[in-house]
């Protein structure tokens, strides 16, 4: 009689082991599926008039994110980012700038100043937001949300210099990082862009 009851209390303790394990688990893969359900449409910002821009009103698009700066090397793609703009902004895509003077002090100026050095330099017309910083402890929420895999559910990166693309599909999910240096007209970003 003994036997079968230490025989019984083990089944149930074991059967509570493995359920006590698959809860955790159940658990774990609810967390999951919210950390891979972050995306961009959770953040409102400021664009260089003051305005709030909500990243919700570009659901359905695809979208580009692009560091800029007015006095680097760099700073002729923006006639290029604003050439794709042109030609695809009628069809689902959109480019958010976000000027930074993280690098070399590339982007010393004011709201103001950035918007005027835009405007009649590169006839900028994509949405152009407050000077933020896309790096170190005072990184922007929204490049916390880029450069990080636990939020963005892909990857890990750095900004690693001025014009680092990061490509946003239709459902705000983060779905491809393009180092500085590549053109915003190459070939993979517009057959992204077209697909």
């Amino acid at each position: 009689m003994k036997k079968i009851v230490f025989i019984a209390c083990s089944v149930v303790f074991l059967l509570s082991t493995q359920l006590q394990a698959q809860t955790s688990k159940n658990k774990l893969s609810k967390t999951d599926k919210v950390m891979a359900k972050e995306n961009i449409y959770q953040f409102k910002v400021q664009d260089l008039s003051g305005d709030t821009f909500d990243f919700a009103s570009l659901k359905g698009k695809k979208v580009m994110i692009v560091n800029t700066a007015s006095k680097c090397g760099l700073t002729p793609q923006y006639k290029d980012l604003e050439a794709i703009y042109k030609e695809y902004k009628d069809k689902g895509f959109v480019i958010v700038g976000f000027p930074a003077n993280n690098f070399a002090s590339q982007e010393p100026g004011t709201n103001k100043e950035i918007e005027t050095f835009c405007q009649q330099n590169y006839g900028v017309t994509f949405p152009m937001m407050d000077k933020v910083s896309v790096k170190g402890d005072d990184m922007c929420d929204v490049y916390k949300f880029l450069t990080q895999k636990a939020k963005n559910g892909l990857q890990d990166s750095d900004v690693e210099w001025n014009f680092q693309k990061y490509l946003i599909n239709e459902k705000g999910e983060l779905v491809k990082v393009i180092k500085p240096r590549t053109l915003p007209t190459d070939p993979e970003v517009i057959n992204w862009i077209k697909s």
